[in-house]
């Protein structure tokens, strides 16, 4: 059974003894073994980022993007085998898996502009012969602790800018799928990057703890659940660094009477289902805007979910694969539960998937549920599974009163051929992310992504220009260069 261990200092590891189970999703077996860092493991590689730094931030910027440049081209000419171990730990099919790795690449297209995005400010006499000028320098260690459900995009919004902007990283992914993003970072080692620049220890709490307190470590960037992300915002910022933490969602999408239902059924149906719903910007909730719409809502999704397909990640063909864990499967399914028993209708029914040869996978299918309200369990919480929920109510005033008083603020959309109703929405909605007839509005990597509420802890969001804010720190330096023979005396009113 293979074992898979961390990268220090440019080199493999295997640190403690300590290992967990690495699952295959779809069919429920243990095929790989993970080791876990220890405290002393996570300690080395910081050590290891820290030695790297003083040379990495001297770096030219230009030399930097040129790497990123080459680890580009490596991403592309692997992305097979980097879809395949996705889809081995992950479940995903291959062709999520090929836009979670595109929508990652981008993030390293943008580092490859660093020269530009790292220039700072500069002002020619402020004063009698004085100039002023800001500049952006690397913080220096900084870590990232990443989820399960994107093990290639997420780190790559992280570490590409953090490096390109002269810092060294520690990065934690999730011990449930580390294959694919220790092979993304051997191929970011082969692309040119010095020894110690990028470190990745597998590990659970220990390790996150570790990185947490080391003082050695500037920042921290996380993305998972809520409760998680509360965790480390307050642990990171109690030990004096600044933190980014992304956490939970329950994405609304607004449907109009008027809107063109055939498309938001398909946009609905993707963006609910797609990767099994383990998504932070899934469409988890549909609010129907009056019976009429409604039911005409349910009646096209019913139809339209009876060609879904669940299955493993090897075919293509199918739509979405299993939940990421036997226990998530349970979990899931404890929330379809809920629903029908706090009084839901329950229209189409994923509980029991008939998988054929895949029997023990951890299969969730498609689920449709109707008449749900915002007291039940299952609207309250996220889910994080193949499963929509509908909410009727009377208005669309009545739907974002609904959206805004939700804990979440990640993302949400409108169904609508109104431009007045639409520009309403986008205006006044408390949510981070809004689309228009768009269904998963991920902004593109020269932008930048974050919820609103308890979906963000931070004022800065992930990748795009705030990412250049994040992990670089402003100096402004005023410099004034006297004529030779000028003397002056003391002033002391403040200058102006």
């Amino acid at each position: 059974m293979k074992t898979i261990g961390h990268l220090i200092n440019g080199t493999a590891h295997t640190g403690s003894g300590r290992s967990q189970d690495v699952y295959n999703p779809s069919t429920g077996t243990v095929d790989k073994q993970v080791l876990l860092a220890s405290k002393a493991t996570v300690e080395e590689a910081i050590a290891a980022a820290q030695a790297a730094f003083p040379a990495w931030r001297n770096t030219p910027a230009q030399k930097r993007a040129r790497i990123m440049f080459r680890f580009k081209e490596l991403l592309e000419a692997n992305a097979e085998e980097i879809c395949r171990l996705i889809g081995e730990e992950h479940g995903k099919i291959s062709h999520d898996a090929m836009g979670e790795l595109s929508r990652g690449i981008e993030n390293v297209e943008y580092a490859c502009g660093a020269p530009e995005l790292l220039k700072g400010e500069h002002s020619k006499n402020v004063g009698p012969a004085i100039d002023s000028w800001s500049e952006f320098q690397p913080l220096g260690v900084v870590a990232g602790i990443t989820p399960f459900n994107f093990p290639a995009m997420v780190p790559l919004w992280m570490y590409p800018m953090a490096i390109v902007c002269g810092n060294t990283f520690v990065l934690k992914p999730s011990e449930r799928d580390p294959s694919s993003t220790l092979f993304i970072a051997e191929l970011l080692m082969e692309a040119g990057l010095p020894a110690g620049v990028i470190n990745v220890v597998n590990g659970d709490k220990e390790a996150v703890d570790t990185l947490l307190q080391d003082k050695r470590v500037q920042a921290v960037s996380f993305v998972g659940s809520t409760p998680i992300a509360e965790y480390i915002y307050t642990q990171a910022s109690a030990n004096g660094k600044r933190c980014q933490a992304l956490g939970g969602a329950k994405n609304h999408a607004i449907v109009m009477p008027d809107a063109d239902m055939d498309n938001a059924v398909s946009a609905l149906t993707g963006a609910a289902f797609g990767s099994s719903g383990e998504r932070c910007m899934a469409l988890s909730v549909a609010v129907a805007v009056g019976d009429a719409a409604a039911d005409a809502l349910v009646s096209k999704m019913k139809a339209q979910m009876q060609s879904l397909k669940v299955g493993a990640f090897s075919d293509s063909s199918n739509d979405f694969g299993p939940v990421i864990t036997k226990a998530h499967q349970e979990k899931v399914v404890g929330f379809i539960n809920s629903a029908q028993e706090q009084g839901a209708e329950i229209v189409v029914d994923g509980r029991a998937p008939n998988v054929s040869g895949y029997e023990n996978g951890f299969f969730v299918g498609g689920t449709l549920i109707d008449r749900v309200t915002p007291e039940m369990t299952c609207y309250q919480e996220e889910i994080f599974g193949p499963v929509l929920l509908v909410v009727r109510v009377d208005s669309m005033q009545q739907a974002m009163d609904l959206i805004d008083d939700h804990e979440y603020g990640n993302g949400t959309c409108i169904f609508t051929r109104d431009g007045e109703a639409a520009r309403y929405f986008s205006d006044n909605i408390l949510v981070g992310m809004v689309g228009i007839n768009v269904p998963l509005p991920v902004p593109v990597a020269y932008h930048s992504f974050g919820g609103w509420k308890r979906s963000l802890f931070g004022d800065l969001h992930a990748y795009g220009p705030d990412a250049v804010r994040f992990y670089t720190k402003r100096k402004t330096i005023t410099q004034r260069w006297p004529s030779a023979g000028v003397r002056e005396g003391a002033q002391f009113a403040f200058p102006s």
